[in-house]
């Protein structure tokens, strides 16, 4: 059965840094994208960041351009991602996720839900003013 589990994820003030993990089990994931999504309160969820396979791509939302980077381990088959500068707007659940495709030709894939097939269950990320 395929898992991922996110981890890191807790209350921190305006200005701060945390780091998420999420950990694969079940497949490897070593040659497949993976990304973050979140969802805040009342909201739809959105993307966050993305990576490829080997990690020579990134892209993020504009919102987090410059204070989140995303990376990998694929001997680990873990993604994590690192959070600074953290605003109260970023409070949300954040969710993994990870495709079975190798690689998404449009790039605009990278940021729709639809095309990854495998999430976690989110780990709640709060950040007060």
């Amino acid at each position: 059965q395929v898992q991922l589990v996110e981890s890191g994820g807790g209350w921190v003030q305006a200005g701060g840094s945390l780091r998420l993990s999420c950990a694969a089990s079940g497949r490897s994931f070593s040659a497949n994208p993976m990304a973050w999504f979140r969802q805040g309160p009342g909201k739809e969820r959105e993307f966050v960041a993305a990576i490829t396979w080997n990690g020579g791509s990134e892209y993020y939302s504009d919102s987090v351009q410059g204070r989140f980077t995303i990376s990998r381990d694929n001997a680990k088959n873990t993604v994590y991602l690192q959070m600074n500068s953290l605003k109260p707007e970023d409070t949300a659940v954040y969710y993994c996720a990870a495709t079975v495709k190798h690689f998404l030709s449009d790039t605009r894939g990278y940021y729709a839900t639809n095309e990854y097939e495998y999430w976690g269950h989110g780990t709640q990320v709060t950040v007060s003013s």
